[in-house]
């Protein structure tokens, strides 16, 4: 407990002391592709008088200066699995935005999409000594909670309050200042494997650059993805990137539920190269060009020249329809969405007030997906792209950057964690984060 909480409290510092300094960057190390993100924190005051513009929703005291974006080499399933071509992608993403911003950056903020997530529910409660509540009576519920069995070599990486209750009155966000006898608090946590952890922060260190925060994918999606009343109501965020789908449900604006299925993009790709017997990157071109999951009439007749490089004249001069290029896509695609209902069904989706599901994620543009996905998760489902922030270039507005632009909200505007609290060493619980600290201790 003491070293998670510590390097926590570490990371959370090196976070504001970069902030402060004027810049951080954001880095999505993805299964398809790695973005950078250089963001630069001038305060409200000075963006107004040097654009002209007022703050916008969510993120007025910073803006995007540099952005880059590479392929993806030596990750599989959201998790670095070649160190050294990981390594060279993410310098190259990294230098790419340096160059455009004109300013070096030594601090970054990196969000994982695999290691396979875990959500637990924790409660704790204590008396109150003076009635009302204070920042140490907080930091005492939360150490009150009972740490769950997360499993041998899995890590912690994110612990919010989501719901605190005074006495008899629930739903509350923040109780401090408020008076009353007893307080209770509602804590989710969510666990993640230590080695896919470790990897991603050696990688990063061996690029010569310091780690100032770390979150789940799935999580920074939702916060780019999801409009305020879906954060409060209750919506979930389906991130269908290349390796991998995470899905995270909120409601009252916290995360309350995430998981991943090890299904993405990438694998309807090779179905589509398995089943037309072409290259990869001839199936890539084809899922995005023609790609797409509802047949019609006309898709018989629409002929694809499926093209390439082989050298045999009458190999890439083939034809084939689009309804045969929808039949090899569709099946993947039900079978991920499948799964995806499966998750939402153990999350306990159908008792939230309202049931919205935002699909986001670079593989969520396939014509068509919203109203299959409609069709088998049994909601209101709707595209989601993430929210515009000053700076943010064209090309990189697109649903495939949602977990980027929400990595930014998640550095300008964090969520209060387990560790933004004074918790005394003598409060901590009896079943402690032993086992969820060995990569911090070993890296900090």
């Amino acid at each position: 407990m003491n070293g998670l909480y510590e390097a926590q409290r570490a990371m959370r510092a090196m976070r504001k002391a970069a902030i402060q300094r004027g810049v951080i960057a954001i880095l999505d190390v993805g299964t398809s592709k790695i973005a950078c993100l250089v963001l630069r924190f001038d305060g409200p005051e000075k963006l107004r008088s040097a654009d002209g513009v007022g703050p916008m929703a969510g993120q007025s005291d910073f803006r995007v200066i540099g952005a880059a974006t590479t392929r993806s080499r030596g990750v599989r399933f959201g998790e670095v699995d070649t160190m050294a071509e990981t390594e060279r992608a993410i310098r190259t993403a990294v230098q790419m935005a340096q160059k455009m911003a004109n300013v070096r950056v030594d601090h970054v903020i990196a969000c994982i999409a695999g290691a396979q997530p875990r959500s637990y529910g924790l409660a704790g409660e204590v008396e109150l000594h003076e009635g009302q509540v204070g920042e140490a009576d907080v930091a005492r519920a939360l150490a009150a909670c009972e740490m769950p069995d997360i499993g041998p070599a899995r890590e912690v990486l994110h612990a919010h309050p989501v719901n605190f209750a005074l006495d008899h009155r629930s739903g509350l966000g923040d109780p401090r200042g408020h008076v009353g006898q007893r307080l209770a608090v509602d804590m989710h946590l969510l666990a993640v494997e230590a080695d896919a952890i470790q990897n991603l922060v050696f990688c990063i260190h061996r690029c010569d650059l310091e780690l100032a925060g770390i979150a789940s994918s799935a999580y920074v999606a939702g916060i780019a993805a999801l409009v305020e009343d879906e954060q409060e109501l209750g919506a979930a965020c389906i991130d269908l990137g290349g390796g991998i789908s995470g899905v995270s449900v909120f409601i009252k604006k916290h995360m309350i539920f995430a998981d991943a299925v090890r299904m993405g993009g990438e694998h309807i790709t090779s179905d589509i190269s398995k089943g037309l017997q072409v290259p990869v990157s001839v199936a890539e071109r084809l899922k995005t060009f023609h790609g797409g999951v509802q047949a019609t009439g006309m898709d018989d007749r629409e002929m694809i020249e499926i093209g390439g490089d082989s050298g045999d004249w009458e190999k890439d001069r083939r034809r084939v329809s689009r309804a045969e290029l929808i039949g090899i896509m569709r099946p993947r695609v039900e079978e991920i969405l499948e799964e995806l209902r499966a998750l939402l069904d153990a999350a306990g989706f159908d008792s939230l007030p309202s049931q919205q599901i935002v699909l986001t994620g670079g593989a969520s543009q396939i014509p068509g997906l919203d109203g299959l996905a409609a069709r088998i998760l049994g909601h209101n489902v709707r595209l989601g792209r993430p929210l515009r922030v000053q700076g943010l270039p064209q090309a990189a507005t697109g649903a495939g950057f949602a977990s980027a632009v929400g990595l930014a909200l998640f550095a300008a505007h964090p969520q209060d964690e387990w560790w933004d609290f004074e918790i005394p060493a003598e409060r901590y619980p009896a079943r402690s984060l032993k086992k969820a600290v060995r990569w911090f201790r070993d890296n900090w």
